[in-house]
């Protein structure tokens, strides 16, 4: 497959499917639609959405019985797959959740596999059903290493997802939870010692798939979901079109300076944030592990607070005004 996430036959390669839970259903719907994926059905139990490459976003409601009791209060996740290449890679998956105490070997007749992770979040693994997807970004033209000729850059009047890239999770129990996934393959790319560990699912990856993150005083919950996208180009038209139907920004356009991604955050009508990503760092078995002091410039190098306004494409309460930027009525 040409996917952006693990390397085929080297195990987890990335995310299959998440589950929401919410009673915001028509938000959700119309969230969703906003965001750039596409609807697959929409029952009165369960809203199945896709991106481009396959991965769903499953909508159910907050009393769904075949759902584990939700890990926080409120709309949530309720539900990660994660996807192998291949169907052999998920007895290795089985022997190392067998040492999880109090697991049960559940499995579905195909070989999926189904637990619980420290917080209590429902995993599921199964071969990928993930699709190939002939989907590149732009070529960029840095200094010495020109790639893009007679071409523009695109401009996007909103997005379409990729891929699911990674979850972030808020945890009370970071070592357990840093060990869980470990145990599973997961490894550990950087780290806020005692506050954040960032995970990717392979050891040839996207810098990462799962971030878990303590805060003191804070429970376990989702802090958000990332949809990947072609690049930079793509995170501004999706947000800008976010806006201009009227979801919030919590944060960004911005970039990461520990990913190197760019980034945009909005506020979820079925639970925590959602994040549109580009540009992450790809990482191989030479990466070194790094260790950060948690502050406001490792998680941003630069950011918008509130976002940019979709109609007027400037910060929230700036006027546009003359035909070019510096021309002022």
């Amino acid at each position: 497959m040409n996917r952006q996430k693990g390397i085929e036959g080297k195990g987890i390669e990335g995310i299959d499917a998440i589950t929401y839970s919410t009673d915001r259903w028509d938000d959700a719907r119309r969230f969703f639609s906003d965001w750039g994926l596409k609807s697959v059905s929409d029952e009165p139990a369960q809203q199945v959405w896709e991106t481009l490459n396959g991965a769903q976003v499953r909508i159910r409601r907050p009393d769904d019985a075949t759902l584990p009791p939700p890990i926080e209060a409120g709309p949530t996740l309720r539900e990660v797959v994660w996807g192998v290449d291949d169907s052999g890679d998920l007895e290795p998956i089985a022997q190392a959740l067998a040492l999880t105490t109090g697991f049960e070997d559940r499995r579905g007749k195909d070989g999926t596999l189904f637990a619980l992770d420290p917080h209590g979040l429902k995993l599921v693994f199964q071969k990928s059903v993930k699709r190939s997807v002939e989907v590149k970004g732009v070529a960029t033209n840095p200094y010495g290493g020109v790639q893009r000729i007679d071409t523009p850059s695109p401009i996007y009047e909103r997005a379409t997802p990729v891929e699911v890239g990674h979850v972030v999770l808020f945890t009370d129990r970071i070592q357990e939870a840093e060990a869980f996934y470990q145990r599973l393959g997961f490894v550990t790319s950087d780290r806020y010692p005692g506050r954040g560990v960032f995970m990717r699912c392979a050891e040839q990856a996207g810098h990462h798939d799962l971030f878990l993150l303590s805060l003191p005083g804070k429970p376990s919950g989702l802090n958000h979901v990332a949809f990947t996208v072609r690049d930079i180009h793509e995170v501004f038209g999706g947000g800008l079109h976010m806006s201009r139907c009227g979801w919030k920004t919590q944060l960004g356009p911005g970039r990461h300076p520990i990913s190197s991604a760019y980034f945009w955050y909005f506020e979820n009508p079925c639970g925590g944030l959602i994040e549109y990503n580009a540009d992450e760092d790809h990482l191989t078995g030479q990466w070194k592990e790094r260790s950060f002091e948690p502050g406001p410039t490792m998680f941003a190098e630069w950011a918008i607070d509130g976002g940019i306004d979709g109609n007027t494409r400037r910060q929230r309460n700036v006027q546009a005004s003359g035909k070019f930027l510096t021309e002022k009525k």
